[in-house]
């Protein structure tokens, strides 16, 4: 690798060189959130003095170690509170106004990192510049504790707020590095993919994406997560004494809390951050909502059910899931679905019955998005992924991944997610990232050399990506896309 240098707007900048891509890793795109900035909306980044060393990779947030089912990948980066940077791959050489991709990691909100999200051979291969974030994660990025101060309006929602502010970077800075702020795609998969479809219901973000794709989606919760409880239990003191006390422990102190509670972690709607529900706001905006692809994996559930054996969780309480699965699937009629699934699925042994609710959610968030986006004019497509990995696992939760990134192209790309670098997987990862790309550089998926995929209309016409991928109409069924709570 050699080291390259650009000169910025922000300032001298020298990143490395890889097979004629630039990398500028660790931009920071706003302040350290520590000390008096914890749980606060994102502030401007501090500009650097002289020139700023971008070659190597930056903190990451706070998190545990990934289930045993993805362990394995070296994960770069300290673990730190000061974990608001970004990545930049750009084409080596003179260009300008190229298509950004801007990719937010998946992880439950409580894992992950831009760091292993390689975009050489995207950036190398179609003249695109590719950008990865780092956001808040876990109780750092979406604790609410609105209740101890109108300060911390929205601080269940800071990981999202940081995403905007990444974007806003990039729309201010992106010119720097031969991309458009005209053309932004984001795209993210599972909490990412979340993410990208709440970006539609935050003002905030308006103008600042022009297309998105959601891989591994889902709805997000209506109701705010209480915050402040769990912080008062565990300092024993409440108001000002609490919200000093949690200003004053150490990030380590406050993750290891995160550890003890457990819970899971959401984006939701506040009214602050996230006016509404994203599915609102695509049918509010009509033909002004940036075109979207939304789809998921043939067996999302596999990988979750796998790490379920691993941590002793009996059918029991897999049982009490469905409750909160069926609210997923189906906000506006929950026992719908729950009804359907004692029905349907009442023979299945608990573990596959779980799988199929995993499905379901991711499954009909897509649907549900994209039909929306298409009801008031605007343009939305739905894919199932359906590429085996070399496993019991199938075409599992993350599978997409290395396809999206053509991380088989890359001898040095992480995160293959289960699959080899065959003959044919090598194919399928180029067509796919080249529909990734078309869709990111016109904002429709369709092009020469590409398989023909319709809009998701009344024919509700889905593209099955697998060894041969086709077109099939309404591969779901009437019955069941009402069950998902679908728009008519």
């Amino acid at each position: 690798m050699e080291k390259v240098a650009r000169q910025t707007r922000l300032g001298a900048v020298q990143g490395i060189e890889r097979e004629g891509v630039e990398r500028f890793l660790g931009l920071p795109y706003a302040a350290p959130p520590v000390a008096e900035l914890r749980w606060r909306e994102p502030q401007p980044a501090v500009p650097w003095q002289g020139t700023h060393d971008a070659t190597r990779f930056p903190n990451r947030c706070w998190q545990a170690p990934p289930p045993d089912v993805l362990s394995g990948r070296e994960t770069p980066g300290e673990m730190s509170e000061d974990c608001l940077y970004l990545n930049i791959y750009t084409p080596a050489g003179k260009g300008a106004s190229r298509p950004v991709l801007f990719w937010i990691h998946g992880g439950a909100y409580v894992l992950g990192t831009a760091n292993t999200y390689d975009g050489t051979a995207l950036a190398r291969d179609h003249d695109v510049v590719v950008v990865t974030i780092n956001y808040r994660l876990g109780i750092f990025g979406f604790q609410n504790i609105a209740a101890l101060g109108d300060a911390y309006r929205g601080s269940g929602n800071r990981g999202l707020q940081d995403q905007v502010a990444a974007l806003s970077w990039v729309h201010d800075n992106i010119a720097d590095y031969g991309g458009s702020p005209d053309n932004v795609t984001v795209f993210g998969q599972s909490a990412g993919g979340t993410s990208v479809l709440s970006l539609y219901a935050m003002p905030s973000a308006s103008g600042l994406f022009h297309r998105a794709i959601s891989f591994s989606g889902t709805d997000i919760s209506a109701v705010p997560i209480d915050g402040v409880t769990p912080l008062a239990a565990h300092f024993g003191c409440d108001g000002d004494d609490l919200l000093t006390a949690s200003l004053g422990a150490s990030a380590r102190d406050l993750f290891a809390l995160q550890q003890q509670i457990g819970g899971a972690f959401s984006s939701h709607v506040d009214g602050d951050v996230v006016a509404q529900r994203p599915v609102a706001a695509l049918l509010a905006a009509g033909r002004d909502n940036p075109p979207l692809v939304a789809g998921c994996n043939v067996d999302e559930g596999t990988m979750f059910t796998e790490h379920s054996k691993q941590t002793g969780d009996d059918a029991a309480m897999i049982e009490g899931l469905l409750p909160l699965f069926s609210r997923r699937v189906n906000p506006g009629n929950p026992g719908g679905y729950e009804s359907w699934v004692r029905s349907a699925l009442r023979e299945k042994p608990p573990v596959q019955q779980m799988e199929r609710w995993w499905y379901d959610t991711f499954r009909a968030a897509a649907l549900r998005h994209a039909a929306a986006a298409n009801r008031v004019g605007g343009a939305g497509w739905v894919f199932n992924f359906n590429v085996p990995g070399n496993s019991s696992l199938g075409a599992a939760h993350g599978s997409e991944i290395p396809f999206t990134f053509n991380s088989f192209a890359d001898d040095e790309a992480p995160m293959l997610f289960f699959h080899d670098k065959t003959p044919d997987n090598r194919q399928l990862a180029r067509l796919w990232s080249s529909m990734v790309v078309r869709f990111a550089r016109t904002g429709d998926p369709n092009g020469a050399g590409l398989p023909e995929w319709p809009r998701y209309d009344d024919r509700a016409a889905c593209l099955v990506f697998d060894s041969h991928p086709h077109v099939e109409l309404d591969p779901d069924g009437a019955d069941l896309r009402a069950v998902y709570g679908m728009v008519d």
